[in-house]
C-alpha cells in the first residue's frame, strides 16, 4: 500500500508517498480503509519534532482518521467489516489503510461523508471537552475564541452557538471571519488589525469574556486574559503562535481560572468519559445540531503541503488529505 513517511524530522515539504506493508489488526484493533485523514496542528508539530509526543521515524503521520472496516481484530465487539468508522489511527492516517484501536472508534452518522467525519473525534471533541467539561460555559454566557477559523476554533464557534453562548470569533483574516458567522458566531475580531483587548471590552460593554477559548497562544493570550471577565475561564487549548507565559497575578485580580485541555490525554486516561463524549457527539451530529465540514483535501502526494497550508495560517475550516 503506499502510505505518507517521515524519513527525519524537519520541513513537512520533506515527506514522501512510498510503498509499505499493509499493517494488521492486532487484538482490541480495526484495520480501516482510508477514506480521509485529518490534517492537524500537532500532526505539523510531530513532523518537526515541536510536539510534546515524539514518534520515532520513519513513521506515518495523521492520526484521525475514517474509512470502512476491512478487519475486525481479536477481542473487538460492535463492529463489522464494510462499517463506516471514524477514530484515531494507530500506525498514521495518511495511508491507504490504517488500523485503529477500537475503543476509540465510532459509526460515522448516516449521510455524513468520511472527510467530514474526521472532524467528530479531534476537533469537535476538544471543543465539547473544553467548553462544556473544563469551562462549564452557560447558556447566556459571552466566549472568546481565538484561531476560530482553524479546525478546532471553528468547532468551538459551533459548539458555543448550540450551547446557548454569544460567540466572538477572533482570527487573522476577514475571509475566516465571514467563515466563522456562517457556522454561529455572533461578533468577530480581526485581530491582525484590531487590539484584541480592547475590541473584547467593547463587545462586553467593558465586563469581558466569561469563556475564553484559546487555540493560539503567543502574545493574543495576554491580551485576551486581560479582557476576561470576573470569575471567567481561560481554556489552553493549543499554542499555533506559540507557548505564552502571561503573568500570574491577572487571574488574582480577576478571580478567573486558567484551565488546560489535554482531549488525548482524557481519551486514554478515562475511557468511560471518553465513549460518553464520542456517543454524545454522534447524536449530536445525527440529530443536525452539529454539521462537521470539511473545506479542502489534499491527495496523499500533497499531504506535506497540506500541512504546510496549516501551518502558514492559509487553512479555512478543516483540511484532510484523501488517499
Amino acid at each position: 500500500m503506499k502510505a505518507v513517511i517521515c524519513h527525519a524530522f524537519g520541513p513537512p515539504e520533506n515527506l514522501k508517498v512510498e510503498d509499505v506493508p499493509e499493517p494488521e489488526a492486532a487484538e482490541g484493533q480495526l484495520l480501516v480503509d482510508v477514506k480521509a485523514a485529518g490534517v492537524s496542528f500537532p500532526d505539523a508539530l510531530m513532523v518537526e519534532d515541536k510536539y510534546q509526543m515524539h514518534p520515532t521515524p520513519p513513521y506515518c503521520p495523521g492520526t484521525d482518521v475514517a474509512g470502512e472496516v476491512l478487519t475486525v481484530g481479536p477481542g473487538v465487539q460492535g463492529f463489522a467489516v464494510g462499517d463506516r468508522v471514524f477514530g484515531g489511527a494507530r500506525d498514521g492516517g495518511f495511508a491507504e489503510r490504517a488500523v485503529m484501536d477500537a475503543s476509540g472508534a465510532a459509526p460515522i452518522p448516516d449521510g455524513m461523508s468520511f472527510a467530514d467525519a474526521t472532524g467528530i473525534a479531534y476537533a469537535y471533541g476538544t471543543a465539547l471537552y473544553a467548553l462544556r467539561d473544563r469551562g462549564a460555559l452557560q447558556a447566556g454566557e459571552t466566549l472568546v475564541v481565538l484561531g476560530a477559523g482553524g479546525n478546532v476554533g471553528i468547532s468551538a464557534v459551533e459548539l458555543g452557538h448550540a450551547l446557548g453562548a454569544r460567540v466572538i470569533a477572533a482570527a487573522s483574516t476577514d475571509e475566516k471571519l465571514a467563515f466563522c458567522i456562517e457556522r454561529g458566531a455572533d461578533e468577530t475580531i480581526n485581530y491582525e488589525r484590531e487590539d484584541l483587548k480592547q475590541r473584547i471590552k467593547e463587545l462586553t460593554q467593558g465586563r469581558g469574556a466569561d469563556v475564553v477559548y484559546d487555540a493560539v497562544g503567543g502574545a493574543y493570550s495576554e491580551a485576551a486574559l486581560r479582557a476576561t471577565a470576573w470569575e471567567g475561564r481561560f481554556l489552553v487549548i493549543g499554542f499555533t503562535a506559540g507557548i505564552a507565559a502571561p503573568p500570574l497575578n491577572l487571574p488574582l485580580l480577576k478571580g478567573c481560572q486558567i484551565v488546560g485541555v489535554f482531549f488525548g490525554a482524557m481519551m486514554a486516561r478515562q475511557p468511560d468519559r471518553r465513549d460518553a463524549l464520542l456517543s454524545e457527539l454522534v447524536e449530536l451530529c445525527t440529530s443536525g445540531k452539529l454539521k462537521p465540514q470539511a473545506s479542502q483535501s489534499y491527495p496523499l502526494e500533497q499531504a506535506g503541503q497540506a500541512l504546510r497550508d496549516l501551518l502558514d495560517r492559509r487553512a479555512v475550516g478543516k483540511l484532510v488529505v484523501a488517499p
